[in-house]
Order: C-alpha cells, then sequence, then structure tokens
C-alpha cells in the first residue's frame, strides 16, 4: 500500500467540506477522483500533500511523493534550467540521479530549447510541462497530479499518457484529480466526491 487515507474530515466553519473520506492506493496503480467545481478535490489534495490539517482522520503515506499542482510552483524570473537545478536541490538528488533524470525529463519534454528562457516568456502549457517534470525530478513512488493536462496541446496529452503507463511499470502510483477525466479505460479506480463524500 503506498497510500492510506482514513475518516478525513474538514470543514470551514459551518461548511464541512469533506466527511469520513477513506480510500487507499496500491503500488503502480493509476486512481482518479473526479468532482464538480467545490466539490473538496483541492482541500483533499492540500491534506494529502501536508499543506493542511485535517480536523479528524489519519493520512499515511510512507514513499517518496511529487505533487503537480493545478497552478505551477515556478518563479517567473529564473529560467527553465535554473529550476531544475533549484528543485534538485530541494529534493537533495544524487548529482548522478539529478543528471540522468533531468537529461531525461529535458528531452522527453523537449524542454532543451527552452533552458535559458525565463518562465515569463514561456507559454501557460510549456509552464504546466515543467511543473510536471519538477515533480518527477526526484523519481516519486506516488504522482499527485491536480488537472494535470489543463493547457496541454494534443502531443504532450499524448506523451503524458505514455508517460503514465511507463512510470506504473517502474512501481509508480499515480493520483489524477480532475473536474472531468478521460480515458476511463485506463484507470484501477475512480472515486467520485460529491459533497464531502467518496463513492
Amino acid at each position: 500500500m503506498v497510500l492510506s487515507v482514513e475518516n478525513v474530515a474538514k470543514s470551514y466553519g459551518r461548511n464541512k467540506v469533506l466527511k469520513d473520506v477513506s480510500f487507499q492506493m496500491q503500488a503502480s496503480g493509476l486512481y482518479g477522483i473526479v468532482g464538480e467545481n467545490g466539490s473538496g478535490k483541492s482541500t483533499l489534495l492540500k491534506i494529502i500533500v501536508g499543506e493542511l490539517k485535517p480536523d479528524n482522520g489519519l493520512i499515511t503515506a510512507e514513499c517518496r511523493l511529487g505533487y503537480c499542482p493545478q497552478n505551477t510552483l515556478l518563479f517567473s524570473q529564473l529560467t527553465v534550467e535554473e529550476h531544475f537545478k533549484y528543485f534538485a536541490a530541494a529534493y537533495k538528488i544524487d548529482k548522478e540521479i539529478y543528471y540522468k533524470q533531468s537529461e531525461y525529463l529535458m528531452d522527453y519534454f523537449n524542454f532543451k530549447k527552452y533552458l535559458n528562457f525565463k518562465i515569463s516568456n514561456l507559454s501557460g502549457g510549456t509552464q504546466q510541462k515543467l511543473n510536471l517534470a519538477i515533480a518527477l525530478l526526484h523519481k516519486p513512488d506516488l504522482l499527485i497530479l491536480d488537472e494535470p493536462y489543463s493547457g496541454f496541446d494534443w502531443d504532450t496529452y499524448l506523451k503524458f499518457w505514455n508517460l503514465t503507463h511507463q512510470l506504473r511499470e517502474e512501481g509508480c502510483s499515480i493520483l489524477v484529480v480532475s473536474h472531468l477525466i478521460t480515458e476511463k479505460e485506463r484507470f484501477d479506480t475512480i472515486f467520485n466526491l460529491n459533497s464531502g463524500q467518496l463513492s
């Protein structure tokens, strides 16, 4: 088991956003959580990755976690290459592993021509690709993706699904959270989050 969410609840004042949410993820699995805007998806994600504390419940995730939020965590005045180096230092990645992984990701997402571009000069779609690449830099065991293909062109969209297949073969589990999930046949399990509860 890679992730266990047990009886998680969260309220903002009288608004009960999450009510006794529980689910588990196994190694190499592809899981989805779908729900309308305001259904509690973002709150649940922030609790899983440690940005928020639940009012009740327990999260167990003894693994390397990669998180790709919907809003990119990028610095407008840094270049693409500087982002790779910055997050490699933050993750304390061994130099040899960093070199191999960064080269692979740069090739896969076609970043080499943008290495010296500042983020402020990149399109939204390219920024989203970089956001995903950074989440993968330390080779996580669990990858959590919030609206991951928003802004992707068709070629990147196809590459995204090829990448999920490859990651699963390597033992990585993936959680996709979205208001709309396509390619449903690719998923092992899809949960529906409605009125703060999973079904």
